[in-house]
C-alpha cells in the first residue's frame, strides 16, 4: 500500500468534523463516473443485463436499484450522508416531512395500539393523530413536553412509541432525550424525536437513545426555500419496515428535488452557525425591548428547558417566537410594517421569514381551541435568515414602533 494510501484510510477513520461530514459525507467513495458533484439521475426505472441478474437481485446478491418508487442513486447519496450527519445507520427519504411522518406512523403502530405524544407540536402533525390513526384504532395520548413522570403513568402494554418534537412549535420546549428514552425503553417503548427546529448541526437525539430521527428537511437540511423533502434515520431493523411501507405508499422524492437537498446539506454547518448567531442576538435584543411582552427561545436563561437544551444542544438556531405588548390589530400592524422577511409559513431557509400564528395557520380554530393550544392574537414567529444581523435588527425595530 502507498504511503497516500495509508494517510487516505487514517483519515477515513478518524473522527471528523460536522462542516467536513456535510460537504463529503456518503458521496467520495460511491463515485463510479468520478463526478465531483453526484449527479441526478432522472429516471423511472432501471434495466437488467438478463435474467440471472434480476434472480440475483430478489435474492440479494446484486445490491442495486430497480424501480424508481424504491430507489434512485440520487437518493442513496442523501441517505448515507444523512447517515453520517445523524449518526445512524439507515435512512429513508420521503416527498415532505409530514410524508415522514405520516408513513413512520403507519408502519410502527399496528391498529389497538397506544401512542404517546407532546401537546406543543405541529398542528398537521395533531390533526392526522387525531382525525387518521384514531380511525385505525390507534390510542393517543397527549403530555405537557417535558413532563416525563407522566410519560412513566401514560405507558401501557399496548403502548408502541413515544413521539415529541425538539425543539417543539411554536414554544420551542427542549425534551430531556436521555431521561425520556430511559422512561421508554424500560418499557419497551420506541422513541421517536421530530428535530427539524434544530438540524443535526446543533442537536443528534440519537447519541442520547432516541430510536429514530425526523426532520422536515425543507427547511434546514435544504436551506433555500426551494424544496420539499423529508428523512427518518435509525437503526437498519427500525427503519426497514418504513422503508418498506414508504415503497407502497409512494411518498417519494424525485430525484431533482432529492440532488438540490444534497447540495443544501454541504452548506448546513455554515449556514447553521449564522442562524444561530442570528437567533441567539435577536432573542436577546427582543427579550429587552418594552414593545415585547415574552421571548421563547431555548437559549436565554428566561426559557423553561434552558439547561436542558445548552446540555444536549450545540446552537439553537433561528427561530424566535415571541409575544408582542398589543393585541390583534397591533401584531398586524408590526408584522406588515416589516420590510425584509417574506410573511410566509415554513422556516429554515437563508432568507428570514415571519408570520403571525393566528393568521398564517389557527384562523380557522375557534378562540377556545387556540387557547387550549396556547396560539395567541399577538403571537409573532420569526425565522431569521442569514441576512446580516444589523440589517434584521434595524428593520424589527422600525416595525416595532408601528404598534
Amino acid at each position: 500500500m502507498s504511503e497516500r494510501s495509508r494517510d487516505h484510510d487514517s483519515r477515513e477513520d478518524a473522527p471528523r468534523g460536522a462542516s467536513t461530514r456535510a460537504v463529503h459525507g456518503g458521496e467520495r467513495a460511491f463515485r463510479a463516473d468520478h463526478a465531483v458533484t453526484t449527479p441526478i439521475h432522472q429516471t423511472s426505472t432501471f434495466w437488467f443485463e438478463d435474467s440471472q441478474a434480476v434472480i440475483d437481485y430478489n435474492e440479494g446478491r446484486n445490491p442495486r436499484e430497480e424501480y424508481g418508487r424504491y430507489g434512485n442513486p440520487t437518493w442513496r447519496a442523501v441517505e448515507r450522508k444523512l447517515n453520517d450527519l445523524e449518526g445512524g445507520e439507515a435512512s429513508v427519504l420521503f416527498a415532505s416531512g409530514m410524508c415522514a411522518a405520516t408513513t413512520t406512523f403507519f408502519a410502527l403502530l399496528p391498529s389497538d395500539s397506544h401512542i404517546i405524544v407532546t401537546s406543543d407540536c405541529y398542528r398537521r402533525t395533531r390533526q392526522f393523530l387525531n382525525e387518521y390513526l384514531q380511525r385505525m384504532g390507534v390510542e393517543v395520548t397527549v403530555i405537557e413536553p417535558s413532563n416525563t413522570q407522566r410519560l412513566a403513568e401514560e405507558i401501557r402494554d399496548n403502548t408502541k412509541l413515544f413521539f415529541t418534537e425538539s425543539p417543539t412549535n411554536p414554544y420551542l420546549r427542549v425534551i430531556d432525550i436521555e431521561e425520556a428514552c430511559r422512561v421508554a425503553h424500560a418499557r419497551g417503548v420506541k422513541v421517536l424525536i421530530d428535530t427539524t427546529f434544530a438540524s443535526p448541526y446543533n442537536h443528534r437525539p440519537l447519541e442520547q437513545g432516541a430510536d429514530l430521527v425526523l426532520h422536515s428537511a425543507t427547511k434546514y437540511m435544504g436551506g433555500h426555500n426551494d424544496l420539499l423533502a423529508g428523512t427518518v434515520t435509525g437503526s437498519e431493523e427500525i427503519v426497514e419496515p418504513i422503508r418498506k411501507a414508504n415503497g407502497i405508499l409512494g411518498g417519494i422524492i424525485d430525484s431533482h428535488a432529492a440532488y438540490l437537498l444534497l447540495r443544501g446539506l454541504k452548506t448546513l454547518a455554515l449556514r447553521m452557525e449564522r442562524h444561530n448567531q442570528n437567533g441567539q442576538a435577536l432573542a436577546e435584543w427582543l427579550e429587552g425591548h418594552s414593545a415585547v411582552r415574552r421571548v421563547f427561545y431555548p437559549g436565554l436563561a428566561s426559557h423553561p428547558d434552558h439547561e436542558t437544551a445548552k446540555r444536549q444542544m450545540r446552537g439553537f438556531s433561528g427561530v424566535i417566537t415571541f409575544e408582542l405588548d398589543t393585541d390583534l390589530e397591533g401584531a398586524k400592524r408590526f408584522i406588515d410594517a416589516l420590510e425584509m422577511p417574506y410573511q410566509a409559513p415554513s422556516l429554515g431557509g437563508v432568507e428570514s421569514l415571519v408570520e403571525l400564528p393566528i393568521t398564517m395557520s389557527y384562523w380557522d380554530y375557534s378562540p377556545a381551541e387556540r387557547a387550549s393550544m396556547g396560539i395567541t392574537d399577538s403571537m409573532v414567529r420569526f425565522s431569521s435568515g442569514v441576512e446580516d444581523l444589523d440589517d434584521i435588527q434595524a428593520d424589527l425595530r422600525q416595525a416595532l414602533e408601528r404598534i
